[in-house]
């Protein structure tokens, strides 16, 4: 169990340093967006990436340029997904979710926050997080895509612009 033979590990860690290789060269070629904050796509990515090459390292039947071609796959799918997103609202609204107000003009907007899945502790919490004390001083709180929260204070709403793209309620709350 602990140890099968020289073979073996010799293998995985002559595969480990090619594939790791392979793997860096891959996501330098996919550009910074492969690095920033995740959304669901990116995320699921990042896990066939790792599934990929723990079968490269791991599975004695899959040849390294074979793994290889699959992380490049990978990575151009990726890629290509990206770029018809930038091009497209619809392959965009496919893979990537619109952000939501929670809150909006100090007080939340619970059916978003239950769409979301979002507890008004979270928000308040997103709030604290920010300096703020003071639930009235609040203009908007939004889910990002990425599932951060971004804060906006009512001294900062200005034209309110930045709110363009959100899903927001259908009727503001008086």
């Amino acid at each position: 169990m602990l140890f099968d033979s020289w073979d073996g590990l010799v293998r995985v860690l002559i595969m480990a340093g090619l594939a790791y290789l392979v793997l860096i060269a891959a996501v330098r070629a996919s550009g910074k967006r492969a690095l920033s904050k995740m959304n669901a796509f990116d995320l699921v990515v990042t896990v066939a990436l790792g599934s990929t090459l723990a079968t490269i390292l791991l599975n004695r039947q899959v040849a390294l340029l074979e793994g290889a071609a699959a992380l490049g796959m990978l990575v151009a799918l990726q890629f290509f997904t990206a770029w018809a997103s930038v091009r497209s609202g619809k392959v965009r609204r496919l893979v990537k979710a619109e952000p939501t107000v929670l809150l909006y003009q100090g007080r939340m907007l619970c059916e978003a926050m239950r769409r979301q899945r979002v507890t008004p502790d979270e928000v308040r919490q997103a709030v604290r997080a920010q300096g703020i004390g003071d639930m009235e001083d609040v203009q908007a709180v939004v889910l990002e895509t990425d599932g951060s929260f971004s804060v906006i204070t009512r001294s900062q709403y200005g034209s309110g612009t930045a709110l363009d793209n959100v899903e927001r309620p259908r009727r503001h709350p008086s």
